[in-house]
């Protein structure tokens, strides 16, 4: 089965743009938000993806993720059929140590809105904490992309 297992982080400052090695742009709609199963077509730059993600544990750390490439002329026509907003975002790649963080940062209806991410091999593996990273939102529904796709982060500030 495959696992995505990651630990989410709000963002005190932009001092990480700084150290970025890399920076792309993200659209994503979903076609299913319901908190048992989420189904999510994305595009990043050239290149698109039809995501299925399970229920989360009681943590909110692991949950099932199955992901496929798709044609981007397909994920277009996909996105079409989306509920409600469709998140654009630019997501920021920073090393630390031996992790990547993917630091997200909201457009639009989510814009002001700052989430890194960084994916584990175990629930309890450490990492080192960059000062940039704020409050943990893990296991945080609120902050889950599917539900800011259907309450965006400008509605509840």
């Amino acid at each position: 089965m495959n696992l995505e297992i990651e630990r989410k982080f709000l963002v005190k400052n932009n001092s990480f743009k700084e150290i970025a090695f890399k920076k792309k742009h993200i659209k994503q709609g979903f076609l299913n938000s319901d908190k048992e199963r989420t189904v999510r077509v994305r595009i990043i730059e050239d290149k698109a993806y039809l995501t299925i993600k399970g229920k989360s544990n009681n943590t909110g750390t692991i949950r099932f993720e199955w992901e496929k490439e798709i044609p981007v002329i397909e994920a277009e026509q996909l996105m079409l059929l989306t509920e409600k907003t469709v998140i654009e975002k630019y997501r920021y790649y920073i090393k630390s140590k031996k992790h990547t963080f993917e630091v997200d940062e909201f457009l639009d209806e989510n814009s002001d809105l700052i989430i890194a991410e960084v994916e584990l091999a175990d629930e309890n593996e450490s990492f080192s904490k960059p000062n940039w990273l704020g409050k943990e939102v893990t296991g945080e529904v609120k902050y889950y992309n599917s539900s800011l796709s259907r309450f965006p982060y400008k509605s509840w500030v």
